[in-house]
């Protein structure tokens, strides 16, 4: 079986790409892709792994954990969403490092689906706008607690993606960046499915119709429909122009709000961003989804 683990981060598009999953779960499931509601294994998910502390999993974790979340049959793919997975917004940062929980958990999930072929899928966001609402999350705003010393510029991705190549060397990772999931998220939704571009989905684009102005949208589909025969990467580029034109402007500008940070700071930030996602990139068992 193969297991996909959506693992977030928290504050990307991670509700909303849930929402679209459970929307293509009756196609889906004539497929043999099944995407359980998240009430089904999101609490026994978290005890199963928290048990793991003081014990290991019995030889039934699997079974009984599968009876849970399926109601019946036998699925060969299993899209499982969870920005709480590697722990909640107010433990996201701790140490000056993204989610230093992450590698034991996914080597506690590994254990537990030893047999099964598990692969994650992670959006990840600009430090720059991510750290300050992480920060007001904190329980623990310590400056040692929380930046551990460091300097808010020093905090990447590639540190977290890496630990988890470490500590689960057979799972594949999926990343994408947050800030091009509108040009991006029916791909999304199809890699995590396993389905092929050219296949139909329902709500292929929930997404741009958030950001875009009404009259933008009707301009999109009217250009689709005038253009049937598109490769992805044209439609991609088709919505990066009228995004250009017709984004909503509150839906796409983020107010940064964090004491001492500079014009200067944000701008070294975000280019580090970029160059951290080139590093992402050319690890081994890890593939970035781009425009």
């Amino acid at each position: 079986m193969k297991l996909v683990l959506h693992v977030g981060v928290h504050f990307t598009e991670e509700d909303r790409l849930m929402k679209c999953l459970l929307r293509n779960a009756e196609p889906f499931a004539v497929q043999g892709i099944m995407v359980p509601g998240q009430g089904k294994y999101r609490g026994i998910l978290r005890e199963t792994l928290n048990a793991m502390v003081s014990a290991p999993p019995s030889h039934m974790a699997r079974d009984v954990l599968m009876d849970a979340i399926l109601d019946e049959g036998v699925a060969e793919r299993v899209i499982l969403s969870d920005a709480n997975f590697f722990r909640t917004p107010k433990s996201a940062v701790q140490g000056g490092m993204f989610y230093p929980a992450a590698p034991v958990r996914m080597m506690r999930m590994a254990q537990i689906f030893e047999g099964d072929d598990v692969e994650i899928f992670m959006g990840i966001r600009n430090p720059a706008t991510l750290l300050p609402i992480l920060y007001n999350k904190s329980d623990n705003q310590d400056p040692v607690a929380f930046w551990g010393g460091r300097d808010p510029r020093d905090l990447v991705w590639s540190e977290t993606i890496g630990l988890l190549r470490d500590a689960v060397p057979d799972v594949p990772i999926t990343v994408w960046c947050n800030e091009d999931t509108p040009q991006i998220w029916a791909h999304i939704i199809r890699q995590m499915a396993g389905l092929s571009d050219d296949q139909k989905i329902i709500g292929g684009f929930d997404l741009l119709s958030s950001i875009m102005s009404a009259e933008g949208m009707t301009r999109f589909r009217a250009y689709l429909k005038d253009h049937p025969v598109m490769t992805e990467h044209q439609k991609r580029r088709a919505i990066a122009a009228f995004l250009d034109k017709y984004a909503l402007e509150g839906e796409v500008e983020e107010e940064l709000d964090m004491p001492g940070w500079t014009e200067e700071v944000v701008d070294e930030m975000t280019e580090t961003y970029d160059e951290d996602v080139a590093v992402i990139a050319a690890m081994p068992g890890v593939r970035v989804l781009m425009p």
